[in-house]
């Protein structure tokens, strides 16, 4: 049975494993990323080399207006709509005080990663209890939210802000998706190596070696993906809403 998955932040670092994951798993792919075709073309390929199609579109999911048409052309391709991956987000314009914190960098931050994902969520939700369900097939949404959902970084408070939201929002749609059989899920990524966290890299190398996560190393895209397809295979059926961390042990508390 085929199943259809959409990606947001597909083109690059966890979106771009989850979405390859997916594919292994069996699932064809609707992939969603901004001003980044090269990338998912080459995405394109690497599913279509797994046996699935891949479906592109370039959306800045910030821009609600525009996640119609997107869902409108994946229902035409594939007819359904079963696993959703929130992944899609971007940090602060720039790190540095908490008390300097523009309202550019604040509302970027909160129009992507929290109210942008709650609509497309909405959305897809709606499409989704709307359609029969796919046989024995799992139907789940994933949010990818991150260890600033919980632990506050005060160099970049507005990305906290916006995560903390978007692990509210992954439990009041769980609750709300529960009776519908619809699986809702939040993955807390710890250090994770992508373009995101690439300038930091030779801070955290160090921090690292001294002992910060209790796993030795930077965590990989394709340790979220191993998560968020076990949760997208329907292989967590009595899960909730709990966070899974991906953290190499960074959020344990130790003394």
């Amino acid at each position: 049975m085929i199943r259809t998955a959409i990606v947001t932040g597909a083109s690059r670092g966890i979106g771009r494993a989850a979405a390859l994951a997916l594919a292994a798993e069996g699932f064809d792919i609707a992939a969603i990323a901004l001003d980044d075709a090269d990338r998912l073309d080459t995405l394109v390929a690497e599913v279509e080399a797994l046996g699935r199609v891949c479906l592109p579109f370039d959306l800045d999911i910030g821009d609600i207006d525009g996640h119609a048409s997107v869902l409108a052309a994946i229902i035409e391709r594939f007819g359904a709509i079963d696993c959703l991956v929130n992944n899609a987000g971007v940090s602060v314009l720039s790190r540095g005080d908490l008390l300097e914190v523009s309202a550019q960098s604040y509302d970027r931050c909160l129009d992507i990663n929290a109210r942008g994902t709650f609509f497309l969520t909405q959305a897809v939700a709606r499409l989704m209890t709307a359609q029969a369900p796919a046989g024995e097939g799992a139907r789940s949404i994933v949010f990818v939210t991150s260890s600033n959902a919980v632990v506050a970084t005060i160099e970049r408070g507005e990305y906290c802000m916006s995560k903390s939201a978007l692990s509210m929002a992954a439990r009041l749609f769980a609750l709300r998706l529960a009776p519908h059989g619809i699986g809702v899920f939040e993955v807390q990524p710890g250090l994770i190596l992508t373009e995101m966290t690439a300038p930091s890299k030779a801070r955290y190398d160090k921090l690292i070696a001294e002992g910060m996560t209790a796993t030795p190393r930077w965590g990989q895209p394709e340790d979220v993906a191993r998560v968020i397809r076990t949760m997208a295979a329907g292989l967590l059926p009595y899960t909730v809403a709990q966070e899974v961390r991906v953290d190499g042990g960074l959020m344990i508390q130790r003394f």
